[in-house]
């Protein structure tokens, strides 16, 4: 298991939205690159960085701010949000982006999505993001809800060369209230593609509940940033099983 401290850029800010909603958003630090340094400073080695933005406008708006990260060479870096083509997608990876998520364009247009995994220069490359709200799939920022399940297009891509999974129960995100363990499960146990637990993670319990479900990492954001615990006491109990308390 490995641990993904969370980056969501907005206006070149580091911020965390309250269940996906742009009106609740709280601003933590006007640096993406000092904070990517400091998380690798607490030992992790993959960065999670969220465009915001792009996310709900469909266009990548954060690209200067993610090469500095990866030219930090210090991290392995997923990154999300706006990313709608085969071009994207190319240069993230050429300026050193390790995964790719697609969440809004791979959902609108399964077809084109299911097209790239012929491409061998994606295999491996490429995560799938269900956002789910009440089991049902959100897209563009969250903002369009449809009608398909998360649990439904998990066993859609079964033994495909999809590199993970990033399920988001957005009922939880932000919440401070504990992921939703029962969901997570759910679909972890539907597909063999690894699937990585987003949303609600609020204190160290939280992690040791997810420890035990058949998953392959987890997303923390704002229990970091609002100081519940550190990036050193999330990454030795979730990936090393040294528990602080």
């Amino acid at each position: 298991m490995y641990l993904l401290p969370a980056i969501d850029l907005r206006g070149g800010k580091v911020v965390r939205l309250t269940q996906g909603r742009y009106d609740q958003q709280t601003t933590y630090g006007d640096s993406p690159v000092e904070q990517a340094n400091a998380i690798a400073d607490g030992g992790a080695t993959w960065l999670h960085v969220v465009d915001l933005d792009g996310a709900r406008s469909g266009r990548v708006s954060h690209l200067p701010v993610i090469e500095q990260i990866c030219r930090l060479g210090r991290l392995k870096v997923e990154v999300g949000g706006g990313v709608r083509s085969e071009g994207v997608i190319d240069r993230l990876l050429s300026c050193g982006v390790e995964r790719v998520i697609l969440g809004t364009a791979a959902l609108e247009n399964w077809s084109w999505f299911e097209g790239l995994m012929s491409n061998p220069t994606y295999r491996g490359r490429l995560v799938l993001g269900l956002d789910a709200r009440d089991g049902k799939l959100a897209v563009s920022g969250w903002e369009q809800q449809l009608q398909t399940t998360a649990e439904e297009v998990a066993k859609r891509i079964n033994e495909w060369p999809v590199a993970a999974i990033v399920y988001t129960d957005i009922g939880s995100d932000g919440m401070m209230q504990g992921p939703n363990l029962s969901a997570t499960r759910s679909i972890a146990e539907l597909t063999d593609v690894p699937v990585i637990a987003s949303g609600g993670i609020c204190r160290l319990d939280d992690l040791r509940a997810l420890v035990q479900l058949p998953i392959a990492g987890a997303i923390v954001g704002r229990a970091i940033y609002e100081g519940v615990f550190t990036v050193e006491q999330a990454v030795a109990l979730f990936e090393r099983g040294q528990d602080p308390c």
